[in-house]
């Protein structure tokens, strides 16, 4: 399989591609309210769901504790609960779709990556305890049933994107650490130039006695701040300091610390690939999800709360699958 490092995860870095993971609590067996109105296709069962909420919803109570679910996350008074739920109610959206889209391009999976599923699925089973189990309402096939739609969402997302240009080249992607001092008159940024580069003052120790809006040290990577910026900062070499130069109101003087940045630099490269990756995917997806609209209808969102389920604890479902998964295809 890929590398989990290909894929975009969005929500608390455990979604892959375009996806955002959660689940629901809810009753055995019934089939969910996420389905397709245009092609009529099956949800998701409740205890499906409830397998990735289990999940999301443990991880994050493990971190924050289960204060965060009241906690308030924007101006509206949304809460940290209401906020996770529609997150997963829109990754099982764009899941289901995802793999409407696979079936129309035929994405079918291999009898190894079958035998792989069925022992993913029989290895997180088995570390479900009791309460996991009560709490989802979940068997191995239910499992099964949501690795596989979320592996083929994987695949249709490698599918799609084979022949997308992701070469991005070191220029494009050069991160270099800078020290900067800016001032609102040029005189001054001269004045303290002549400081730093004639009498030999060390330039971060000006930096905090004399900048307008100093700092000791910062990432700078290209098209992250202006051509006049970047046309003085970026000719620098270690060590170098720049003459005064204007950028918007403010007059600067930066010393460059690491002309290259080695390892921000490929972070940034991989970022910038698995952007360009992304866009392409989602020009064919959001096409086709216009076309195959997939709706959360019922009450079983209105009834569910997270502050229950107090003794389940399991919360690697996505962690799992990709030490499993995410090795070689």
């Amino acid at each position: 399989m890929r590398r989990a490092g290909t894929r975009k995860r969005i929500l608390l870095a455990v979604a892959v591609a375009v996806m955002l993971a959660g689940g629901v609590s809810g009753c055995n067996g019934k089939i969910s309210s996420i389905v397709s109105e245009s092609m009529g296709t099956e949800g998701f069962s409740d205890a499906q769901m409830m397998l990735i909420v289990a999940s999301e919803r443990n991880r994050c109570q493990k971190i924050y504790t289960d204060q965060i679910w009241d906690t308030v996350v924007d101006d509206a008074g949304t809460t940290f609960q209401t906020y996770l739920l529609e997150e997963i109610q829109k990754f099982l959206r764009e899941l289901k779709v995802m793999n409407l889209l696979a079936d129309e391009r035929q994405i079918a999976l291999s009898a190894r990556e079958k035998e792989e599923l069925n022992a993913l699925a029989d290895s997180y089973y088995e570390s479900m305890s009791d309460a996991d189990r009560a709490y989802t309402g979940a068997t191995r096939d239910d499992v099964y049933t949501m690795y596989e739609a979320y592996h083929r969402a994987n695949r249709l997302v490698d599918a799609l994107t084979q022949n997308v240009n992701l070469e991005v080249s070191d220029s494009e992607a050069r991160v270099i650490t800078v020290s900067e001092a800016s001032f609102s008159q040029e005189s001054e940024a001269q004045a303290f130039l002549n400081r730093v580069t004639e009498d030999g003052v060390d330039f971060a120790t000006a930096v905090k006695e004399n900048s307008l809006e100093g700092s000791a040290e910062k990432s700078v990577g290209r098209g992250e701040r202006s051509k006049a910026y970047e046309d003085a900062v970026f000719a620098l070499e270690s060590g170098q300091i720049s003459p005064v130069f204007q950028d918007g109101d403010l007059w600067y003087v930066v010393k460059c610390v690491n002309d290259y940045d080695e390892n921000a630099t490929l972070d940034r490269k991989q970022k910038m690939a698995l952007d360009r990756k992304n866009q392409a995917f989602r020009q064919i997806y959001d096409s086709f999800a216009k076309e195959h609209q997939v709706e959360s209808n019922g009450s079983f969102w209105e009834k569910l709360s997270l502050k229950e389920g107090t003794d389940s604890q399991t919360d690697n479902f996505f962690e799992q699958y990709r030490q499993m998964m995410d090795g070689e295809n």
